[in-house]
């Protein structure tokens, strides 16, 4: 996975996932072309199509919606390119943004009859634990403010995920910050996953790694690997939204358990 990468090179964390569909890394700047791949299947174009603020089954703030309705030719034989070539189009507009103002462009998905505040709720979902805050003031601080208040020892990349933990294909723009310890800290490495947008489920989300020194014995140099992973999710009521939720966070977890085997392993072997 991504979030390995100051430990692992990519191909060989990402190729154990089949849940994910497609994945790709941004430039620094991002760059339209780093966006090949990123798409909607045909049931999810043919949702966009019949959008409207307030009864949409794709996440999307009205301003997308609105822009979606009046840019696309929706009786064109190409619909589907027009759609993409948008979608790739927005999302890389939002993440330029996001660099440059952080989680105020987050906005309000208005696709469910109650709008969702994303920051709001981002802020929110790191207020559950205070050990974070407490421990790694300046990761906490870092993750609320970017990109305002940046630690030194702090590296930020960015992908995009086209993943399958739900009964649908979902898009994901995530934001990885990677922060090294000193070598006198307990916390070797810090990383955070922060989930900008995703098409489906979850209205935010933060997946947290931490390499935590086992020994302070220089000849039994172990450690210990934490991964812990939170969500938000708008909508998931009801009886279809019970198995939703059910079969998005048994694939969540699933993942998880699937990382730390891969981890394990892939150490072992070395």
């Amino acid at each position: 996975m991504l979030l390995l990468k100051p430990i692992f090179d990519l191909p060989a964390i990402s190729t154990g996932f089949p849940s994910y569909l497609a994945l790709g890394e941004f430039n620094n700047p991002p760059q339209l072309s780093d966006l090949n791949g990123f798409s909607f299947d045909n049931g999810d174009i043919q949702a966009l199509r019949r959008c409207k603020p307030g009864a949409c089954l794709i996440q999307a703030p009205a301003s997308s919606i609105e822009d979606f309705h009046r840019s696309i030719d929706w009786s064109a034989s190409d619909v589907n390119a027009q759609v993409n070539e948008l979608s790739r189009k927005t999302a890389l507009q939002f993440l330029l943004a996001y660099q440059q103002d952080g989680n105020q462009v987050f906005g309000i998905y208005n696709d469910k009859r109650k709008p969702t505040e994303v920051a709001q709720q981002f802020t929110y979902m790191l207020s559950y634990d205070n050990g974070l805050m407490e421990r790694l003031p300046e990761f906490y601080q870092y993750l609320l403010s970017y990109p305002n208040a940046k630690p030194a020892s702090v590296e930020n990349t960015f992908y995009w995920a086209k993943v399958k933990f739900g009964l649908k294909p979902t898009l994901r723009i995530v934001h990885v910050v990677t922060m090294r310890g000193n070598p006198a800290d307990e916390v070797a490495y810090a990383i955070a996953e922060k989930q900008l947008y995703s098409s489906h489920y979850f209205s935010t989300a933060l997946d947290l790694s931490f390499c935590v020194r086992g020994s302070e014995d220089p000849k039994n140099q172990g450690f210990y690997l934490i991964m812990a992973m939170g969500s938000e999710q708008a909508g998931l009521t009801g009886f279809k939204g019970s198995i939703v939720r059910e079969a998005a966070v048994s694939r969540s977890v699933s993942s998880l358990r699937n990382a730390l085997t891969t981890i394990r392993n892939t150490l072992e072997s070395k």
